[in-house]
C-alpha cells in the first residue's frame, strides 16, 4: 500500500472523492475528476515530493488510470537502476 503523502497528493487532484471515502487501488482516477491538467500538476508534485523523474514511458494515461497503477509506476521510478 502507498504512504500518506501519496494519498494526500492524489486526493488534492481528485475532487469527486469525499474526504471520508476510502481511496482504493482500483478506483478509476478519471472518474474521480483527474483530468489532463490535474494529471500534469500531479506528475510535477509527485516528482518534487519523491525526488524522481518520470520517463516518457512512465507518463502514459494507462499508468495514471488508478491509484494502484500510479503507485506501482512511482515505486518503479524510485527503484535504483
Amino acid at each position: 500500500m502507498w504512504d500518506s503523502e501519496f494519498e494526500q497528493l492524489l486526493r488534492r487532484h481528485t475532487p469527486f472523492i469525499g474526504p471520508d471515502e476510502p481511496l482504493t487501488e482500483d478506483l478509476p482516477l478519471k472518474d474521480l475528476g483527474l483530468d489532463s491538467m490535474a494529471t500534469v500538476e500531479l506528475l510535477a508534485e509527485l516528482e518534487a515530493a519523491y525526488g524522481v523523474r518520470f520517463s516518457n514511458d512512465a507518463m502514459s494515461m494507462e499508468r495514471f488510470a488508478t491509484p494502484g497503477k500510479l503507485w506501482q509506476t512511482l515505486t518503479e521510478v524510485q527503484a535504483p537502476a
